[in-house]
Parts: C-alpha cells; sequence; structure tokens
C-alpha cells in the first residue's frame, strides 16, 4: 500500500480491471504453500508426450545399426525372419498399428505466422491534466473521486501519450452503442488490415475466426462485424468470447489452437480487444474509478497456421498453454465483480483481495507450467525442497526455481504497474525482463487482453528476438484466471511493418517517476 494506505494503483483483471484495496500491498510468498496435486499436473502434461519422447531416440538407434549392416548381415537376417514367420506377422502389426495410433493422435505444430498491434491516431490521446479537467467537467465526480483519481494517474506509471476512444473527448461524454461500435471497427479493423497487408494472405483463406472482447457484446457479434467487413467464408468456425477479462486473449489462442488440432491446413485469426466507450464509470466509488485511469484503446490480431508451409515465413511456434482457474472459490469468483454502485451506476467492483488472489492464481499456473519449461537441475531442487518442507522440516526456506534459465523473454500483462512490481520481485526478475511490460504501460496503458502483443512488439523492435529463444506471455483475468502461453523464436525476429513501436522505439525505455 503506498501513501495513506487507501488504494494502490496496480490492475491484475482484464475487461474488469484488477485492484488491491486497503492493505493487500503484496502478493503471496509463491511456494511458501505448493500443492503437490499441482506439481503433478504439470508431469501429467509432460507425460503426455512421452510416447513421442521415447519413439525419437528408438528410431534413432534402429536407424543408426542399419546403417552399419552389410549384405551379409541383411542376408542372414532375411533367412532368420523366413524361420520366424509368426513373429515378423505379429511384430509387423504391432509397428502398423503403433504408427497409426502416433500418427493420428500426434499434435500438429502451431505457428504464429504474424501479428498486428492497432496503434490509436494522436487525436485520442490523453494527457494527465487533459484527462482530470474533463473528469472535472462532466460534473459527475465529488471532489473526493476528483483528487482519488489523480493520485491513481500519478503512480499508474502511464505516460502522456496512451489513447480514449473519441466518445470520452467529448464533454459531456457520449457513451452510445453506435460510438462503442465505431470504437470496436477502428481498433479490430485497424489491426486485421495491417495483419493481411503485412502477410498477404487472402480473408478467404481464413477457416478460423476468434474474438474475445469482455465487456463490450453486441448483436450482431464482434466475429460477425469482422466476417460481414472482409467477407469471410460462409463455413468458416467463428468464436465470439465475453466477460473474461484480461486473459482472454491466451485462451482465444488455446481455442484456436485446439481447433487447428482437428480443422487441416487452414489459417486461424485471432482479435483480442476491450472496449472502453460503454464501459466509463460515472460514478463517486473508488474501487470503481482505477478502470477510468488505466485502460486505454487497443488491440491485436494474431493469425496462425497449421500448414507446415509455412514454417519457413512463421515468427514462432506455440509450445505451450497452461490456464487455471479459480472460479469454484467464491472470493475469487467475486473479486472483480460487474454490478452497478449504491446509485445505480454501472462499473466494476473490485475486491481488497484481489492481489492475494492473484497471486494463488499465479503460483499454480507455475507449478503446473514447471516441469514442461524448467531444466532438470531446476526442477530437482524445486522437488527436494518442497518434499523437504512437506516432510516437517520448518527450517527449509522454499525454492523459488529461475525461470530466467526457461525463458528468454516475458510478457507480463501491463495492468498495473503494482503487479509488475510484485512479479518481477517474486520471480526473482532482472529489470530488462520487465521492460516490455512497464514500457507497453507507459506508451499504451492498460489495453486488456491485447496488452502482451504490444509487449512482444517492442522486444521485437528493439532487435531482441533471436532464432530459438522462448517467451513467456502470462495474463490475468476476472473469474479469477491465470493463463500462459509459451512460444519459441523460429528465426531471428524482426518488428513487422507499422509496427505500434516503428515511430517511437528509440525513444525507449524511459525512466519512470517512483
Amino acid at each position: 500500500m503506498e501513501g495513506g494506505g487507501e488504494v494502490q494503483s496496480g490492475t491484475t483483471g482484464g475487461g474488469e480491471m484488477g485492484v488491491q484495496i486497503q492493505q493487500s500491498g503484496r502478493l503471496p510468498d509463491f511456494l511458501q504453500s505448493v500443492k503437490l496435486k499441482y506439481v503433478k499436473l504439470g508431469y501429467h502434461y509432460l507425460i503426455t508426450h512421452l510416447l513421442k519422447l521415447c519413439l525419437i531416440p528408438l528410431m534413432a538407434v534402429i536407424v543408426i545399426e542399419a546403417s552399419n549392416m552389410n549384405l551379409d548381415d541383411v542376408h542372414q537376417l532375411w533367412l532368420h525372419l523366413q524361420y520366424n514367420l509368426v513373429s515378423v506377422i505379429i511384430f509387423s502389426a504391432v509397428v502398423v498399428f503403433g504408427s497409426t495410433v502416433y500418427i493420428m493422435n500426434r499434435p500438429r505444430p502451431v505457428y504464429l505466422v504474424d501479428y498486428s498491434c492497432y496503434r490509436p491516431p494522436s487525436q485520442y490521446k490523453v494527457r494527465y491534466d487533459q484527462f482530470l479537467e474533463h473528469s472535472r467537467l462532466t460534473g459527475d465526480f465529488d471532489e473526493s473521486s476528483l483528487e482519488f483519481q489523480r493520485k491513481i494517474l500519478e503512480r499508474s506509471g502511464l505516460g502522456e501519450e496512451t489513447h480514449v476512444p473519441e466518445a470520452m473527448h467529448s464533454i459531456p461524454p457520449r457513451p452510445s452503442m453506435a460510438a462503442a461500435r465505431k470504437e470496436a471497427e477502428l481498433v479490430m479493423f485497424g489491426a486485421l488490415d495491417n495483419l493481411f497487408l503485412n502477410t498477404s494472405v487472402k480473408p478467404k483463406d481464413i477457416g478460423i475466426l476468434v474474438v474475445n472482447c469482455s465487456l463490450f457484446n453486441p448483436t450482431p457479434s464482434l466475429s460477425a462485424m469482422i466476417i460481414n467487413k472482409y467477407k469471410l467464408r460462409g463455413n468458416i468456425r467463428s468464436f465470439n468470447l465475453g466477460g473474461m477479462g484480461c486473459s482472454a486473449g491466451v485462451i482465444a489462442i488455446d481455442l484456436a489452437k485446439n481447433l487447428l488440432q482437428v480443422h487441416r491446413n487452414t489459417y486461424a485469426v485471432v482479435v483480442s480487444t476491450e472496449n472502453i466507450t460503454q464501459n466509463w464509470y460515472f460514478g463517486n466509488k473508488k474501487s470503481m474509478l482505477i478502470p477510468n485511469c488505466l485502460f486505454r484503446v487497443g488491440g491485436a490480431g494474431v493469425l496462425l497456421s497449421n500448414k507446415l508451409g509455412d514454417r519457413w515465413r512463421a515468427k514462432y511456434k506455440l509450445l505451450h498453454i497452461v490456464r487455471t482457474h479459480r472460479g469454484a472459490d467464491d472470493k475469487a469468483f467475486r473479486c472483480v465483480y460487474q454490478e452497478q454502485d449504491d446509485v445505480g451506476k454501472l462499473g466494476v467492483s473490485l475486491s481488497k483481495n484481489l492481489m492475494e488472489i492473484a497471486g494463488e492464481a499465479l503460483k499454480i499456473n507455475i507449478t503446473t507450467l514447471g516441469p514442461l519449461v524448467l531444466p532438470i537441475s531446476e526442477q530437482l531442487l524445486f522437488l527436494a525442497t518442497l518434499v523437504s518442507k512437506k516432510l516437517g522440516n520448518a527450517k527449509v526456506k522454499p525454492y523459488i526455481p529461475d525461470f530466467k534459465l526457461a525463458f528468454d523473454h516475458f510478457c507480463v500483462h501491463a495492468g498495473g504497474r503494482a503487479v509488475i512490481d510484485e512479479l518481477e520481485k517474486n520471480l526473482q526478475l532482472l529489470p530488462v525482463h520487465v521492460e516490455a511490460s512497464r514500457m507497453t504501460l507507459h506508451r499504451f496503458g492498460n489495453t486488456s487482453s491485447s496488452s502482451i502483443w504490444y509487449e512482444l512488439a517492442y522486444t521485437e523492435a528493439k532487435g531482441r528476438m533471436r532464432k530459438g529463444n522462448r517467451v513467456w506471455q502470462i495474463a490475468f483475468g476476472s473469474g479469477f484466471k491465470c493463463n500462459s502461453a509459451v512460444w519459441q523464436a523460429l528465426r531471428n525476429v524482426k518488428s513487422s511493418p507499422n509496427g505500434p513501436w516503428e515511430d517511437c522505439i528509440d525513444n525507449y525505455p524511459v525512466q519512470i517517476a517512483a
């Protein structure tokens, strides 16, 4: 908690935004109470690929032995097989059956061909003084609320170049359905126009479309708006995800990945965004005012493919997705809750336990993810200290695995300054590892589920993405959820044309006031 201790200026949620209220100022120490079932879950994911791990060395041994055989060896083998026909038939049947099962069930690789982040026009920029003056002129906020918003902005980590939609620049604001549709169209079509231009993929080639936006779900849906705009084909498999918060971008990728396992030789487009126009809070309940200060216009379009021919031009290959959902717990379920305040004004209510709940979700997520990505040395150290502690040795300090050995780049959802600070501390990251998150928050604000793509674009624009590098995207959302996606760079990745950082990357990183 900062200052007098009323509200800390970070968020962890999605379209429903997060903040810790009163004295819930820090995430808990992740490994003080790790449950073995989540460690076992990670190893369960690992064992599902055991057949492939065993077959690869077995095939290598067979190939090596065969290459060392001469003509006499081949003749002797043939004579042996002639007198053991039953054994040959049984062996052949087992090989054919096993190969068929493996081929039918092996996961198909999913490639990230390219992605595009929307860059709002300069006329939508909002400076601190402009934001506060507009808030004052609306007449909806009392002096206490105005002062509260001023303090949040000063501590937020946002800069002076973030953007709010056109309707919020008007005095009084005009949050109509038409204005919300206009915001959605500008963001989604802006990102997709650039994506199609950079990849030369025709809209008619898209077989799967997944759109996620938490708080704005019109009829027809946002996915239908995209289909209408680009005249996508009639048999496209389209999905529209709502109410899932800032972590919905990873959920959308997971859904697209699963569909690409079933539908061969096709492209999937994922669009992640949030809509501010109709979700501005015009009341004086402080726990509902945070989103006004932190959430800004943004969105991203992502092109995925399961075509082997796309591997040569794709940027990344998807390695893992791990999703954690705490919705069965009542406190977690209600910690980010859309409702009306005492005077009937709609907003998002934020629990004082939000940071604690986010920490628990993150702890479960990284405990499950660890066995999939950590070197064996880190896993052994972690398990040794964990077992010792479970056996009653209270003096053993919990060992926090070094995730820097598993990942080269980190894209922590830019939900708020406080959460980035705590993740940096608890995961023992270096400032450079959270630089992309801090600079995304500073330049674009909290753009909800699309923030992890602005962060990835920052890393590329800095020229830091090398072939073989692994990237960890991690996001939080209402429900309460914590989701991770792991990618591997297939080449030295450069920033795509018209990227969000194209005109300003040389100005970053900037020093952010404490």
